[in-house]
C-alpha cells in the first residue's frame, strides 16, 4: 500500500494536546494558590513529615530509555530507524528539550523545595526521562507497545524520586513530563524535513551537527 513519505506528513496537533496541557498545568501552578498548596500537601506526604535519605538513581534513570533504544538494536531487535537517523532524532529531541527547559527555568526562576537554588520549574532530569520515553516509544511502538509502556514507567520512576528527594514539586515534574514528550514529537515531525531539504541531492555518508 502507498505510504506518505515521512517530510511530507502534516503536523498532528491532536497528539499534542496531553502533554501540552501537562507543561500548562505546571505554568497556571506558578501563580495558582490553590495548586501551590497541592505541592506543599506532595512536599509534606513525600518528604517534610518522613524526612529521608535521598536516592541518586533518578540521574542515571533519566537516560535509561534512551540507552534501550540503541541497546535493544544492538541485540538484534531492529528499531524503527537506522543507527545514524535514530541518534540524530535523539540529539535533536535533546537540543529542544535543554533549550525548552532551560529558558523556563531562567525565566520562572522557582525556589526548589529544598531551598537551594532558584532553578526548580520545570524538572529537567523528568523532562530528559520523558523525552527517552517518547524516543524508545517511537522506535519500537510496531514491534510491541510494552517497549513504551516499560519507557513510560522508568520516566514516572524519575519524576516520583525527583519529589521523593525534595529536589522539586508536582508542578514542576507534571510540566517536565510534558516538555520532553513534546521535544521528541517535535523532532519525529522535524527531521525528516530537515534531511529531506539538506541531503535530498546527497549521499548520506556524512552526519553534521
Amino acid at each position: 500500500s502507498w505510504r506518505q513519505p515521512p517530510h511530507k506528513k502534516s503536523f498532528n496537533a491532536k497528539s499534542y494536546i496531553i502533554p501540552g496541557l501537562m507543561v500548562a498545568y505546571g505554568i497556571t501552578a506558578i501563580e495558582n494558590d490553590g495548586l501551590q498548596r497541592l505541592n506543599g500537601e506532595f512536599k509534606d506526604e513525600m518528604y517534610a513529615e518522613h524526612p529521608h535519605k535521598q536516592i541518586h538513581i533518578d540521574n542515571y534513570l533519566q537516560f535509561a530509555p534512551a540507552a534501550m533504544v540503541f541497546g535493544l538494536d544492538a541485540f538484534g531487535i531492529k528499531a524503527k530507524h537506522n543507527l545514524r537517523d535514530r541518534t540524530m532524532l535523539f540529539l535533536m529531541s535533546n537540543i529542544i528539550t535543554n533549550a525548552s527547559v532551560y529558558s523556563m527555568k531562567s525565566i520562572s526562576h522557582q525556589l526548589r523545595p529544598d531551598g537551594s537554588k532558584y532553578n526548580s520549574f520545570p524538572s529537567g532530569h523528568t523532562a530528559e526521562a520523558f523525552a527517552s520515553a517518547e524516543f524508545l516509544r517511537q522506535e519500537y511502538k510496531d514491534v510491541s507497545p510494552w517497549y513504551g509502556v516499560a519507557g513510560y514507567a522508568m520516566a514516572a520512576t524519575t519524576g516520583y524520586l525527583r519529589m521523593y528527594n525534595n529536589k522539586h514539586w508536582l508542578s514542576d515534574v507534571v510540566a517536565g513530563a510534558g516538555v520532553g514528550i513534546i521535544s521528541t514529537k517535535l523532532a519525529y515531525w522535524l527531521y525528516p524535513k530537515i534531511q529531506h531539504k539538506l541531503f535530498k541531492d546527497k549521499p548520506m555518508n556524512t552526519m553534521v551537527m
